[in-house]
């Protein structure tokens, strides 16, 4: 019996946040509070380490690493899917965040705690995060288009590592990926936008040069 082969279906392009709306985001918890420093320290959290929402709830303090103790500097300890680990580095910004909310906690208590003092779930994390979104999105209003998650944080992250010129190993290590096929999507999202860049580049609407100004051309290239 002769297989038929599955028709490829195209892959729909995964939402990121570019960087000004994840600053908008950021700008949003009332850092003077206590449930205003705890939000503002999970937003910071998934966009360094771009941890998925359970891997942010299941966060405990004995995770952190936020001192000086080694040459690499501030780092965490994520509990991935399917039991694997992986270490990312913190931002300085992000480790004294998260220091100033677990001081005076055990190791083993959760970093993200609800204001009953219980662990964050990550459906809690996914409610601060569209909190945080529908209030700036009132002044940055290319979040109302947007379906954002803090699965969009996660690829937010990726694509700015990207841009910023980190390799697709080093994402896929970051991100806990098993397989570098599906860190590569990210790289698929940069060529279209990279391509979009350079249709408004297009010289289909430029008019040849006159002999003239082709000449003052010239001159001016060898003068420089």
């Amino acid at each position: 019996m002769r297989t038929v082969p599955f028709k490829k279906s195209t892959r729909k392009l995964i939402p990121y946040l570019d960087k000004p709306e994840v600053e908008a985001l950021l700008a949003v918890p009332d850092c003077t509070t206590e449930l205003g420093r705890r939000n503002y320290a999970l937003l910071l959290f998934l966009y360094n380490s771009g941890a998925r929402a359970s891997e942010a709830a299941n966060l405990c303090g004995v995770d952190l690493n936020l001192g000086p103790a080694s040459h690499t500097g501030a780092s965490v300890r994520i509990l991935g899917k399917g039991g694997k680990i992986r270490r990312c580095p913190l931002w300085q910004k992000t480790a004294a965040e998260l220091a100033q909310i677990v001081d005076g906690r055990l190791a083993n208590e959760h970093v993200f705690i609800n204001q009953r003092r219980q662990p964050l779930t990550r459906f809690g994390v996914y409610g601060v995060l569209r909190a945080c979104v529908g209030q700036a999105s009132v002044s940055v209003t290319s979040l109302r288009s947007k379906r954002i998650s803090p699965h969009t944080i996660r690829h937010s992250t990726a694509t700015h590592l990207l841009r910023a010129g980190v390799d697709l190993n080093t994402i896929r290590s970051w991100l806990g990926h098993v397989s570098l096929d599906t860190t590569q999507v990210y790289a698929e999202i940069d060529l279209e936008m990279k391509a979009r860049a350079l249709e408004k580049c297009s010289t289909a609407d430029v008019k040849k040069p006159t002999v003239a100004s082709d000449g003052a051309l010239m001159a001016f290239l060898r003068a420089i």
